[in-house]
């Protein structure tokens, strides 16, 4: 499964932690994420069924994420779809994950 970002949410911590029901997992992630992005992550909060699926996602998918909240209206299967491509939205991204930018490029040839 492929977030509209090109994320693989399969390889996602929070997605096989979900999928995998590991409170050990959820433990660690939140305390990585925490770190990395600087900010409250709970063990709890790390729950995600994927950012096109049904069910639960992680905070940032669901509530703040400004690239899916973008591309979902537009029913697009991924940025490297959409006439704006490549937006201000992606470029902050691809400053903070450099290989989302290539996952596009590769997904734009398609």
């Amino acid at each position: 499964m492929i977030a509209y970002c090109s994320i693989n949410c399969e390889k996602c911590e929070a997605y096989i932690a979900t999928k995998k029901n590991d409170n050990n997992l959820r433990e660690q992630v939140a305390k990585q994420w925490s770190k990395q992005y600087k900010a409250n992550i709970k063990p709890e909060n790390i729950n995600c069924t994927g950012c096109k699926a049904e069910g639960v996602k992680f905070f940032h998918c669901e509530n703040t994420c400004e690239i899916r909240k973008c591309a979902m209206p537009k029913k697009i299967e991924n940025c490297a779809q959409c006439k704006d491509y490549v937006c201000d939205k992606l470029k902050k991204l691809f400053d903070i994950a450099p290989e989302l930018k290539e996952n596009l490029k590769k997904l734009e040839k398609k």
